[in-house]
């Protein structure tokens, strides 16, 4: 019995969804085929690995000993590949998009083991910083932080446009009382802007935090970064010539 692969054009592909010319791609085939080393008949739902188009099963590919990994957990997946000194991509063919698609990753049993260790060890911090992004994309008004983020160019046109976006998304997060859900900032005045630009500036660009950390008084480490907070404010204030 010869091989037979779902394809999309007349012959097999084993480079299917690579990213990377060394990755080592395994089938995860539909339709019955045969290893064509040891003859093991292999049926719908097992792996096959194309070697110069000769299908092997995953013993004769010297593959047998690595474990699947499923798709779903990209912290599971990522970290179980940086651990394993071998892994392959498994793909499958999609009847409905016509082509192969990855289905996970086939890794050394230790490395998944370390990964799994490690994602238990962190799932509540992950889980809350995925809560935190969620909430915070939600408190964000897409519309008015662009126009903050136009505003601060135009005031300041030497500021780097990252810098606007972040500077604008932080001022003007719902239920912060930061300066941006001021009534002066609602009105895009620069006074409001100014406070927004010198407060990213002073967390930013100076050791601000780093003296607060040490326990420096507030006004006093403000005093310390004030003079470096005026050279950033007029060098983003002014275009160069």
């Amino acid at each position: 019995m010869r091989p037979v692969l779902e394809r999309n054009s007349s012959k097999p592909d084993n480079k299917v969804d690579q990213s990377s010319a060394h990755e080592i791609v395994v089938f995860w085939i539909r339709r019955d085929s045969m290893c064509d080393e040891c003859g093991e008949e292999l049926g719908s739902g097992r792996f096959l690995y194309l070697d110069q188009n000769r299908p092997l099963c995953l013993a004769c590919a010297e593959l047998d000993h690595l474990v699947f990994v499923a798709r779903g957990d990209a912290a599971l997946t990522r970290r179980a590949r940086r651990y394993s000194a071998l892994s392959a991509v498994v793909v499958r063919f999609s009847r409905t998009r016509k082509r192969y698609e990855r289905q996970g990753l086939l890794v050394e049993e230790s490395a998944l083991i370390r990964a799994e260790q490690e994602c238990l060890s962190d799932a509540d911090a992950r889980e809350r910083a995925r809560e935190r992004a969620a909430e915070r994309q939600l408190n964000i008004d897409a519309a008015y932080v662009d126009a903050f983020a136009r505003r601060v160019a135009e005031l300041y046109p030497n500021c780097p446009a990252n810098d606007q976006h972040v500077i604008a998304e932080h001022a003007c997060e719902k239920y912060s009382d930061r300066i941006g859900r001021s009534a002066a900032a609602k009105e895009l005045l620069p006074s409001a802007i100014e406070l927004a630009v010198r407060a990213h500036i002073r967390h930013r660009y100076t050791p601000y935090d780093e003296l607060l950390g040490r326990g420096v008084a507030r006004d006093e480490a403000r005093a310390v970064v004030a003079a470096s907070v005026e050279d950033q404010i007029d060098h983003w204030r002014h275009e160069q010539a």
